[in-house]
């Protein structure tokens, strides 16, 4: 057992290492292990799928979509999008403020829409609303945008860096996903309707 002390005589290398080593799945959570690599190999076989299928629908589209359109339902679009927009910033800001890891979901999708807002705001303007359309996306969306996204990024950074899983220098994206360990089949052995918070150690 390590004491205190000598924990705190390892190096940054010495307690990733150890980190790394400890949280390496025991022989019964093999078959849970093998589990989550074919669940993984799954999900990534229908996003390559997906987007395989996707290359001829987009060219598809451009080459037979008529270049004027009369939209039904304009009002309600526009209106649910901004319900939708509105339920992310306001999570977002609530999970901020309660310092929740999920914010980072909530953020990162909040500036995947003001991208989506500003692009259809643009694209969809005519007559005297595009240059209003224009200011409104380069001043307002565009910058929120990033600056959702990149703050969303900044927070999974700093999660994994506390966790020990980004190396000194290395990016968000490449974090990996830890492997399955024995606080994983906790959770999915705890029973139905059992109350009560867990805290490190309990």
């Amino acid at each position: 057992m390590l004491t205190d002390d000598q924990i705190a005589a390892l190096t940054a290398a010495q307690r990733r290492d150890l980190i790394a080593r400890l949280s390496r799945p025991v022989d019964e959570l093999v078959p849970s292990r093998r589990w989550l690599r074919r669940a993984r190999e799954r999900r990534v076989t229908w996003l390559v799928a997906m987007a395989v299928v996707l290359v001829p629908w987009i060219g598809y589209l451009a080459a037979t979509l008529p270049r004027r359109y009369v939209a039904h339902h304009w009002p309600a679009t526009w209106v649910g999008f901004d319900v939708l927009l509105l339920t992310l910033i306001t999570a977002t800001a609530v999970l901020g403020w309660r310092r929740r890891q999920l914010v980072v979901v909530t953020g990162f999708a909040t500036g995947v829409l003001l991208l989506c807002d500003a692009w259809f705001d643009v694209m969809t303007a005519h007559g005297d609303d595009r240059a209003w359309s224009l200011a409104t996306a380069l001043v307002v969306e565009l910058p929120l945008a990033v600056a959702m996204t990149a703050g969303s990024l900044q927070v999974f950074r700093l999660v994994a860096a506390r966790l020990w899983l980004l190396e000194p220098g290395a990016h968000a994206w490449q974090v990996q996903i830890p492997l399955p360990s024995e606080a994983d089949a906790a959770v999915r052995r705890r029973p139905r309707g059992s109350g009560g918070r867990r805290t490190v150690g309990s």
